[in-house]
């Protein structure tokens, strides 16, 4: 297995102990590398991956996820660098469950042991703006936070948890999803309303921050001016970046603004949800259904929320083709909207599962934009190329495969360990 931005570790002895060493000034021996499990906690599904990570790379030791997570047919697999296991028909009814498994498959597989898990949240209100080691006054403010992420952060806390009570001393980091937008501008995340609702921390928070930082880690000193990062999944969303920093996103206050995505809305009128409330009489968890799940390219569709299986059904089914025709002309719309913002151009990042691998959305999505620069190479395109632009295309336009895994585990590594090594 290769991973973008890593390599596999060749010494076995090093990977089953997990560590390397460093000499102090005192003359004593200081782990340079340590083993990080990194975990992305949801209600139906468990993703994680287990890194050695040192000052220089991230080492890939193993990845996995547990999925269907409290039906019958929920399925564990983990993948090493040499083989792939999977175990099916466990009780996995709680995701408590699904975690407690996942340990006693790595133990089995005899991997090295823990020394730290980092945890991908996907909100931390106003106030958290960097990861963060886990303590019990976070994850009171955590608490706090559930009415603004209901749909996600109640599970990510029940994983948090869960480590705690299988080993209480082990080091937790929380990586906040809304991040990386907490640096944009006071006018970029103020929505026109009342200022006691900003103070309330009502504002445009952003999402998919995690993401985000690893295509700009990525870029590096190369990465120029004007950015439009495009992350488009299940859910998807846009960043817009000037000198380095967050300027714009399409999401909002909660995941599911912006542009329309697999089950999500996107943007609505207000006037849609009184109406709904006020003439179809929904309540507050019909209108949250929604959106969030019965919105989006299933929604318009009527088939599916799958981008792939909309591609293939598009010729012969009518709503298949409208889902992904809206869905293009939605992403052509906010990279203009964005490139407005940026005042140009000068590079256009796809990434996440469609942008990485869905070469006629990203066609599509393109199309028409040769007045503000991007012009794509087809054949470039039909084979996701690293750069995907035309050679006289004025916007550089690229693929690059995101790794929010091994993003939250240098963040876990740097929160817990780097302050050790440096005093060291």
């Amino acid at each position: 297995m290769s991973v973008h931005g890593s390599r596999v570790a060749n010494d076995v002895d090093r990977e089953r102990t997990g560590h390397s060493t460093d000499t102090s000034p005192d003359g004593g021996e200081v782990p340079a590398s340590r083993i990080i499990f990194c975990l992305n906690s949801g209600s139906s599904s468990l993703k994680f991956a287990l890194y050695r990570v040192n000052r220089q790379e991230e080492i890939l030791l193993a990845e996995g996820a547990v999925e269907r997570i409290g039906l019958p047919t929920a399925c564990l697999w983990i993948r090493t660098p040499q083989a792939k296991f999977e175990v099916e028909d466990k009780d996995l009814s709680l995701p408590s469950a699904a975690l407690q498994e996942v340990f006693s498959e790595l133990e089995r597989l005899d991997l090295p042991p823990l020394e730290a898990i980092g945890h991908r949240l996907v909100h931390g209100g106003p106030s958290h703006s960097t990861p963060e080691r886990i303590t019990k006054a976070l994850m009171d403010e955590l608490r706090e936070l559930v009415p603004f992420a209901p749909l996600h952060l109640p599970d990510e806390i029940a994983g948090i948890e869960a480590v705690t009570d299988r080993s209480a001393s082990l080091p937790q980091v929380a990586c906040f999803d809304t991040a990386f937008h907490r640096r944009m501008p006071e006018l970029t995340q103020r929505f026109a309303l009342p200022e006691a609702l900003w103070e309330e921390g009502i504002r445009r928070y952003g999402f998919h921050g995690i993401s985000y930082e690893y295509i700009m880690r990525t870029l590096g000193s190369r990465a120029p001016s004007r950015i439009i990062i495009a992350h488009l999944g299940n859910g998807g969303s846009m960043a817009a970046v000037k000198d380095g920093n967050p300027l714009d996103t399409t999401m909002g206050f909660t995941p599911a603004g912006g542009f329309m995505m697999g089950t999500r809305s996107g943007d609505l009128d207000p006037g849609i949800a009184l109406y709904l409330l006020n003439e179809r009489h929904f309540d507050g968890e019909r209108l949250a259904k929604l959106v969030n799940h019965q919105s989006g390219l299933l929604g318009v569709s009527s088939m599916s929320s799958d981008m792939k299986t909309l591609l293939e059904q598009r010729e012969k089914e009518p709503r298949a083709a409208l889902a992904v025709e809206m869905f293009c002309y939605q992403l052509r719309k906010h990279i203009g909207a964005l490139t407005a913002a940026l005042g140009g151009l000068d590079l256009l990042v796809f990434t996440g599962g469609i942008g990485e691998r869905a070469a006629p959305v990203r066609w599509e999505a393109c199309h028409g934009l040769e007045r503000i620069g991007i012009k794509l190479d087809a054949r470039r395109n039909d084979t996701s190329a690293d750069t995907i632009s035309a050679d006289d295309s004025p916007c550089i336009v690229r693929v690059i495969p995101t790794h929010e895994s091994m993003m939250i585990a240098r963040h876990a590594y740097h929160v817990i360990f780097a302050a050790l090594r440096e005093a060291c």
